[in-house]
């Protein structure tokens, strides 16, 4: 017997034996080829034998339906044409109530009522080419309000099985909900005869990479031993890139293989998985990057400070959780540079001769070309302007009074051993500052590279003429670098910022060179006057627990 004769056996032990092997095994393998009008009706038949009550209830209701609304679904189809229509498309529109296992399976994940179901109709639009699609597409979203969310592009993304088309969901009259699939013959023909239908319209293709799990699933049926140890390796066959977990109602979940509480915890719901900070699998604690299996039910645990780790994304799958992860600990690190900029900013306002009020900043947001204060913070953290800039935005003509602002700490430098005449720079290798032994190096016609004694540079360039060099009286204020690796946890990158605006050091520059969790390291440029200064802010930050290690380069 076959699923459109089961009705014909006696036994209801068989009926729903062979019913069960029905809806666990070949429903999804006609899903995974992509067979879905086979698989709809096996579906249905199984159903009915499984869950007689619900499939007599739904189809009572369905039967109510039709006799109150009459022809709605072909008044609705020919809506639909009509607008395409005039759109100048030529299309072929059908619909059709789903299928009392469709809206079965909706009320048991949604946990809503029959009349909780209001995408009952669903239609499908056959256009002439690919283009036509989208601007059916386009057509249906300005004549009928589309529901945000559900627009689902399978044209460009196909699903695994080779399923191609566009999905939305239109607000009809009276607030009806209608499902609206749009694809060309061709994608119709695969999508609902599968694979078989497109190699024979290719005339003989056979596209192995999609079907060479089917090979696995013929080993497998030829070493099972019985009909048990068949069915249950059929389905794992089945479902191989995929496992199933359950929240702890009942709700149930698709994941891909390797899925962890994390990306179920997002796939519930984005909020649930921002506030995750651990979880049960089947009432078991367990850590955060454990695999899920098949059937495991799994409980998040929440707490209310909580937020995503870095860390996660050594183990998290699924693009969504991913994608979530990155973005929080983006804006968690843009919230920290822009703290430690506000501390930097409060040094800055300090050095201007005028009362720096809300007005005041609102204006220098303005003159900056910024959009908002939170900005102007952020690129002073990120060491993205210079402390030249912002005073000339808060006050502007102010720095010409400043002279020592001009060339941001080289004017109030003075090198004894330096020819008359002659210009320098201070090398940008090993950044000496006051303090520091110093030679200089110098090729004819050029200016002196001032180095530090210690560059390893220096054995680079033999063919220069060397210039003994010493600071002068006057040698105050200079630009030194660190390296600072932090530990990866919130508020140490503004922890740092603190503790550089305590030893009344500007940072002039800040970039993440490495992320290796559950570190990050920086790379630092501060103006200090001398090498003891920043000998004393090197040891500030040594002393701190939110840096792990520091150093001058």
């Amino acid at each position: 017997h076959n699923m459109r004769t089961l009705h014909f056996i006696k036994n209801p032990e068989k009926r729903q034996r062979i019913a069960r092997e029905t809806m666990d095994i070949y429903a999804p393998l006609a899903e995974r080829v992509g067979m879905y009008e086979y698989m709809r009706e096996m579906q249905l038949l199984a159903f009915e034998q499984l869950e007689p009550e619900a499939y007599k209830t739904i189809n009572d209701r369905l039967e109510q339906l039709r006799s109150k609304d009459g022809g709605q679904v072909d008044a609705i189809a020919l809506a639909i044409k009509q607008a395409l229509a005039e759109a100048g498309l030529k299309v072929e529109v059908s619909g059709r109530e789903k299928h009392p296992y469709s809206i079965w399976r909706k009320m048991a994940e949604r946990h809503v009522s029959f009349e909780q179901v209001t995408d009952i109709m669903a239609f499908r639009v056959v256009t002439e080419d690919e283009a036509d699609c989208y601007r059916a597409m386009g057509v249906l979203h300005t004549t009928w309000q589309f529901l945000p969310g559900k627009f689902k592009d399978y044209i460009s993304t196909p699903k695994s099985n080779g399923y191609r088309s566009l999905h939305t969901s239109l607000m009809y009259e009276n607030s009806m909900r209608v499902e609206v699939q749009i694809r060309t013959r061709e994608m119709h023909r695969l999508n609902e005869f599968g694979l078989a239908a497109h190699w024979a319209y290719k005339q003989g293709e056979r596209p192995d990479g999609q079907v060479g799990w089917l090979r696995d699933l013929i080993e497998i049926v030829d070493a099972s031993h019985d009909a048990e140890e068949l069915l249950e390796h059929t389905r794992m066959a089945i479902y191989q890139d995929r496992i199933f977990a359950f929240t702890p109602k009942g709700a149930l979940f698709q994941l891909p293989k390797g899925a962890t509480p994390v990306d179920f915890a997002f796939a519930v719901h984005t909020k649930l998985g921002e506030a995750t900070v651990g979880a049960r699998i089947n009432g078991r604690h367990v850590p955060l990057r454990t695999p899920l299996a098949n059937g495991d039910v799994v409980e998040i645990i929440k707490g209310k400070e909580a937020e995503p780790q870095l860390s996660w994304l050594g183990f998290v799958v699924t693009g969504k959780a991913r994608a979530a992860v990155r973005r929080a600990v983006r804006l968690r690190e843009r919230a920290e540079v822009a703290d430690m900029g506000r501390k930097l900013f409060s040094d800055i306002a300090n050095r201007v001769p005028a009362r720096i009020g809300k007005k005041a900043i609102g204006l220098a947001v303005e003159r900056l070309g910024m959009e908002e204060e939170d900005d102007l913070y952020y690129d002073i953290g990120a060491g993205r302007i210079e402390d030249r800039a912002v005073m000339e935005a808060l006050v502007p003509g102010c720095t010409a009074d400043i002279p020592e602002m001009s060339e941001r700490g080289q004017t109030s430098i003075s090198i004894k051993g330096l020819t008359p005449g002659v210009g320098y720079t201070l090398a940008t290798c090993c950044h000496p500052v006051p303090g520091d032994r110093i030679v200089g190096t110098r090729r004819s016609g050029e200016r002196v590279e001032v180095h530090n004694i210690e560059c390893h540079e220096l054995a680079t360039g033999l063919d220069t003429d060397w210039v003994d060099l010493s600071w002068g009286n006057r040698a105050a204020g200079a630009v030194g670098r660190l390296r600072v690796t932090l530990y990866d946890r919130p508020g140490t990158l503004a922890e740092m910022a603190g503790i550089c605006a305590q030893n009344q050091c500007n940072v002039k520059s800040l970039n993440q060179t490495q992320l290796d969790h559950p570190f990050t390291t920086y790379e630092l440029e501060l103006e200090v006057q001398d090498l003891a200064h920043l000998n004393r802010v090197l040891s500030a930050l040594r002393a701190s627990d939110a840096v792990a290690q520091a150093e001058r380069i």
